[in-house]
């Protein structure tokens, strides 16, 4: 094994606004040299479709080893677990993409195409060394929800549909042209962790056909309206604790749109309370009095909180330093009382 230094779906089809030059010979699908780079789980199965359509990467770039879990194990990232199953004995680990060492490094390579799926930003002088392009595989429908949590930023949005989109990268993040939209509609109970799982399958479909669109060429894109865009940055601290003057619809929204992690919180009995799942109440009982917004209003046979527009009922739930759990256990465990009032903690 050689190591490198550093330690469903038919296509959408865009007006010719703005074609990929290829003026250079195209290589056959099969002798495409193609750099993959990504790093979580959400990136395996466009690398293993990838193998899969005859179009195995000669090269695969993702983050270094780290020592994780408990026992503090060096462990690999789940892209290189999946590259090493594959054959794939070329693996670039940087420390830091921006270092021209590593920027060397893949110009070896002389890739044709550069994959990148949930990687990291990449300067001009790695990406330009693609001969075809570089492309991202970004999760959600570009321009809107441009950065780093567009799934859990969608879902608290209350959006009923999100999507993948492949563009060519450039130096300003998330706003190349764009070369394939497809939509995925978003469930009204489902979590950012259920929609994370169908996009990553979807998104595999869609890397593929993206690759054969520049190795067949030219490629048809569209540039990104800037009017359009919203943006989504990384998930904070502060947009997991639950307000219960908001609406329920807004609460329901967060904590799916933050289910699994990090997870929506509140308090209960002046410790940290998760909350993972929950839904909105198909009838409002009578006897639901709610005094204050944060109130319990019921607690058999559901586990009822009003809010500041709305009840919501509480369905998973996690005391800290306790396993997750059914709202049932929760009742039965812990006995929070009709009135009793769920209120923010300062974590």
């Amino acid at each position: 094994m050689r190591w490198l230094p550093f330690g469903h779906l038919d296509p959408v089809t865009f007006p010719p606004s703005v074609r990929q030059p290829s003026a250079m010979v195209q290589p056959t699908h099969g002798s495409a040299r193609i750099l993959f780079m990504g790093t979580p789980q959400f990136a395996v199965p466009s690398l293993m479709a990838l193998a899969e359509a005859g179009l195995k990467p000669v090269a695969v770039a993702t983050a270094p080893d780290r020592k994780r879990g408990r026992g503090q194990k060096t462990s690999a990232t789940a892209v290189k677990e999946a590259a090493l199953s594959l054959g794939i004995d070329t693996i670039l680990q940087p420390e830091d993409v921006k270092d021209p060492v590593f920027a060397d490094e893949v110009r070896m390579l002389a890739p044709d195409i550069i994959v990148v799926v949930a990687f990291r930003i990449l300067p001009e002088a790695v990406f330009g060394a693609a001969r075809l392009g570089a492309f991202n595989l970004h999760g959600s429908l570009l321009p809107a929800y441009r950065g780093a949590a567009p799934i859990n930023r969608a879902i608290m949005a209350g959006e009923m549909e999100t999507g993948v989109t492949t563009f060519f990268l450039k130096q300003k993040v998330d706003t190349g042209n764009i070369i394939m939209k497809r939509s995925l509609p978003i469930g009204p109970n489902e979590t950012a962790g259920e929609v994370h799982d169908r996009m990553m399958v979807l998104g595999a479909h869609v890397v593929v056909d993206t690759v054969r669109r520049m190795l067949d060429g030219p490629v048809m894109t569209q540039e990104q309206d800037d009017a359009l865009a919203s943006p989504a940055p990384k998930i904070f601290r502060d947009d997991c604790r639950v307000d219960w003057s908001r609406p329920a619809k807004a609460i329901h929204d967060q904590i799916r749109g933050l289910s699994p992690a990090p997870g929506a919180f509140s308090g209960f009995n002046g410790m940290q309370l998760k909350l993972y799942r929950a839904h909105l109440p198909t009838s409002i009982a009578s006897s639901w009095d709610c005094a204050q917004p944060g109130t319990i209003v019921e607690v058999e046979p559901e586990l009822v909180v009003c809010t500041g527009k709305g009840f919501l009922v509480l369905d998973e739930v996690q005391m800290a330093g306790r396993n997750r759990t059914n709202a049932r256990d929760f009742v039965n465990g812990h006995q929070p009382r009709k009135g009793q009032l769920l209120r923010e903690v300062s974590v």
